[in-house]
């Protein structure tokens, strides 16, 4: 039976601030073996997160079958405000929880990272200013890598093949990138030239690196809509994060890149202990943003998209012709032999 009438019905949803969405899909199950220090590292994301964000930020934890102590820190979160929405789930698997994460909400921007990540200061300042340079750009990472460069990349090599904004240029923060190398568990991912070189796309005096990874970026919020994809049959890994989060960007027409200095770590599972000094220097967030980003339209026909992810990308790989784009871009032979070199 139902008396009276709900006040509710009918109603517009009300508008809010907020811009820019934080999703993180939290996994704890226990405090054993692999998650042994987890729980610290999750307390170090997340207070790094809450220092460099600005007000106008909305962040969703999706806690993927943790243990109860984890669910009872986020709640404790929520209810003093700090973060906004917390979706309790049984372990459905990173991307399930990521696309839980997303759905209901209408925000320019929205932030997919991994609950190992240690925000660093001004990591939205820096994202924003590759969205503004770069108008066909559909995700930023704040962790940028040399070995990127052909990673989902071709149309940014297919609009700026003859354009000299499109160059080899000076690492600006190699230690960053030995970093990530260490936290991975591979820390000879990079060799001497992948950390002196990385391709970049310049805007007069303004640069990003070519490619973005996955474990922190943000994406414009078309990247997510008119998505076929609803559900991952992948735990973790697999081809669920390339097919969510990656090849959606490109079938937008829209371009991966990364900053060109490093804005974020990763953190891994194991704690160490310059994660707390570097953590203890992250400077509470002084930047204010103004919902003033202007995105303009991307679009790229189903032909379009077919030429250069397929049939560009397949000529454009082939040894001889990608040795010689890589000297047009600014590599000498030695460092072509390097940057092509299997691991």
């Amino acid at each position: 039976m139902r008396v009276g009438f709900n006040p509710n019905r009918d109603q517009k949803q009300q508008s809010n601030d907020f811009f820019h969405h934080i999703v993180i899909p939290v996994y704890i199950p226990n405090y054993e073996g692999y998650f042994k220090d987890s729980f610290q590292i999750l307390k170090y994301c997340l207070e790094s997160l809450l220092k460099t964000i600005h007000s106008k930020t909305y962040v969703t934890i999706i806690n993927n079958g943790s243990h109860p102590d984890i669910i009872y820190f986020l709640n404790q979160l929520q209810t003093t405000g700090q973060i906004q929405e917390i979706i309790n789930t049984t372990n459905i698997g990173k991307l399930n929880a990521v696309l839980k994460g997303i759905s209901g909400h209408d925000f320019p921007f929205i932030t997919v990272a991994d609950c190992d990540v240690l925000f660093l200061n001004n990591w939205q300042k820096e994202t924003y200013n590759v969205f503004k340079e770069f108008p066909k750009t559909g995700a930023v990472c704040p962790t940028p890598s040399s070995r990127s460069l052909r990673n989902l990349t071709f149309n940014i090599w297919f609009d700026l093949f003859f354009s000299k904004s499109l160059q080899f240029t000076k690492v600006k923060n190699p230690d960053a990138l030995k970093a990530f190398a260490a936290s991975v568990g591979s820390p000879m991912m990079y060799n001497n030239y992948h950390l002196e070189k990385y391709l970049t796309v310049r805007n007069h005096n303004f640069k990003a690196v070519v490619g973005a990874g996955h474990f922190i970026t943000t994406y414009r919020k078309e990247v997510f809509e008119e998505a076929n994809i609803k559900y991952s049959n992948f735990m973790l890994g697999g081809d669920s994060e390339a097919e969510l989060l990656d090849i959606p960007v490109v079938k937008k027409g829209m371009w991966r890149l990364s900053t060109e200095d490093n804005f974020a770590y990763h953190l891994g599972n194991v704690k160490e202990k310059w994660m707390e000094k570097t953590l203890s220097e992250i400077k509470p967030n002084d930047f204010f943003s103004e919902t003033s980003i202007i995105l303009k339209d991307v679009k790229i026909s189903k032909i379009k998209f077919f030429l250069i992810h397929n049939l560009f990308a397949k000529i454009i790989t082939r040894k001889k012709i990608w040795n010689y784009c890589l000297m047009l871009k600014g590599l000498n032979k030695k460092e072509v032999e390097a940057y092509t070199r299997k691991k």
